[in-house]
C-alpha cells in the first residue's frame, strides 16, 4: 500500500474527521480510507443517498402530510379483569 500525506488541512475539518471516525469506533486513518473509497467506488452515485434515513426521507419527500387522512379516534379498549372486584 502508498502512503499519502495532506497538506494544509484545515483545523476544523481534521476535528470532524476525528469525531466521525470516532462515532464509527475507528481511527481516523481508518475513517479517511473509507471515505475515500466510498469516493472512487465505481458505482458510486453522488446524488444516490447514503443512509437508511437519508433513502426514506427522498422516497417521502414529495408527500405533503396534510394531505395524509387522519383516522378518528376510538376509545381504548377496557384491560381484562379490570371490570371485576
Amino acid at each position: 500500500m502508498t502512503g499519502i500525506t495532506i497538506r494544509n488541512l484545515d483545523e476544523h475539518i481534521k476535528a470532524r474527521l476525528r469525531l466521525r471516525a470516532a462515532r464509527h469506533g475507528w481511527s481516523l486513518e481508518q475513517e479517511v480510507r473509507n471515505i475515500l473509497r466510498e469516493a472512487v467506488a465505481p458505482d458510486a452515485d453522488p446524488e444516490a443517498p447514503t443512509s437508511f434515513a437519508e433513502r426514506i426521507r427522498q422516497r417521502f419527500a414529495h408527500v405533503d402530510a396534510s394531505d395524509l387522512p387522519i383516522p378518528a379516534r376510538r376509545a381504548s379498549r377496557t384491560p381484562s379483569g379490570a371490570d371485576q372486584p
